[in-house]
């Protein structure tokens, strides 16, 4: 008899009100967050990390810029930990075997000395398709 005519899904919030997208936990800030923010009070040290799985009641979620200008406590320590998934920068190392890497493909290729120009037959090469190559087994 107490029973209401409105259905569960007439006074359930309407989806499109709740965002999917997890938001900055600091006051005024509706940026996406891409950080998560946990302190450890037993070690006095305040560990930003990447953005956790899920949303914790004891961490908070930080945007880009509040990341960035974090400090922690006088006497507390903040720890950063790098984001596994996201692209390393190249170092000067890298930069340098693929400068080489691409001097090497843009090299002309070798010319046997033979009439018509054609290329040196590799022994080991049975046919050709364009830029494939069909190999003979070593075992032949």
């Amino acid at each position: 008899m107490g029973e209401s005519r409105r259905g569960p899904l007439k006074s359930a919030v309407p989806s499109n009100v709740v965002s999917p997208v997890r938001r900055c936990s600091r006051t005024a800030c509706g940026r996406p967050a891409v950080a998560t923010l946990t302190y450890v009070y037993a070690d006095s040290t305040a560990v930003l990390g990447p953005l956790a799985t899920y949303a914790e009641p004891h961490c908070y979620d930080l945007c880009a810029e509040h990341s960035e200008r974090l400090t922690a406590p006088r006497g507390w320590e903040v720890v950063r930990l790098l984001d596994g998934s996201a692209p390393a920068r190249p170092s000067g190392d890298d930069l340098e075997a693929l400068a080489n890497a691409v001097r090497e493909a843009a090299r002309p290729q070798e010319r046997a000395a033979g009439a018509g120009g054609a290329r040196r037959a590799d022994p080991m090469e049975v046919a050709r398709r364009g830029h494939l190559r069909v190999l003979r087994s070593p075992d032949n």
